[in-house]
């Protein structure tokens, strides 16, 4: 699934392509709005909250995610798409460009004034403009039993972190993914970490990988060999390549290990 850096960029290309300009065609392939039609509607702005995109006319808010295997792709007016065209569920065209959002999980449009319902039970983004890291703070701490692992992958306690990112921030730290909240040394510090690595990764891609993808490759630091391992109540059955969270052993000894 994109995390917050590549929703972040992708917002970027589409605030480009669309921006400022207005609308020639819309074309909306999901039942719900087959009928709608925002021609002649200019695109006031284009952003986005965590892995939320949102493209918004005066009175409107076009709302879509990701999930799993959704992207957008600009292209100049007949080019030829990159991408199966039945797979298309959203087409947003002006005169010199056009988007178009394949395999996406979610499409809705809402009311300009109702924005916010899409994302009032997220945490802080941590790529947003008013981040809030002590709100961070006080969300991961709402559970202090849970693993940290866990917890970072929860929407609701910060916004924009996904397995490759949880991964990234745990070897960072330090920290077993399996570490109860309330036994992270420095909370604080991870909360820091986490904004750090995804601004990073936003304002200076591509992001080079400490663990995440490394299974069986030497650590940077030490040299042990990474591992990739399930981590909650699920993981008898899922697939490791969807969440499987990758961690230097030596580094990050399990809670209790030290």
């Amino acid at each position: 699934m994109p995390e917050g850096d590549a929703v972040y960029l992708t917002a970027a290309r589409l605030r480009t392509a669309l921006e400022g300009k207005t609308l020639t065609r819309s074309d909306f392939r999901v039942p719900r709005y087959a009928t709608l039609d925002l021609r002649g509607r200019r695109v006031e702005s284009v952003g986005s909250y965590g892995k939320h995109l949102f493209v918004r006319t005066e009175a409107l808010s076009i709302h879509t995610h990701l999930k799993m295997e959704g992207s957008w792709r600009v292209y100049r007016p007949g080019q030829r798409w990159t991408k199966p065209g039945f797979t298309a569920r959203l087409v947003l065209a002006t005169a010199d460009a056009e988007a178009v959002g394949f395999s996406l999980g979610l499409v809705e449009v809402l009311s300009l004034t109702d924005e916010h319902t899409a994302v009032d039970h997220l945490g802080p983004d941590l790529l947003g403009p008013n981040w809030d890291a002590a709100q961070a703070l006080r969300r991961l701490g709402a559970d202090p039993r849970r693993p940290i692992g866990l917890a970072l992958l929860d929407q609701t306690t910060m916004a924009g972190v996904g397995n490759i990112y949880r991964s990234e921030i745990c070897f960072a730290e330090r920290i077993h993914p399996g570490t109860p909240v309330a036994a992270v040394p420095d909370l604080p510090g991870l909360v820091d970490t986490a904004h750090r690595i995804l601004t990073r990764a936003a304002h200076h891609p591509p992001w080079p990988a400490a663990v995440y993808g490394r299974q069986h490759r030497p650590c940077r630091r030490c040299g042990s060999m990474i591992v990739v391992r399930m981590l909650g109540p699920d993981s008898a059955s899922a697939r490791t390549s969807e969440r499987g969270i990758y961690f230097c052993p030596r580094c990050q000894p399990t809670p209790g290990a030290r």
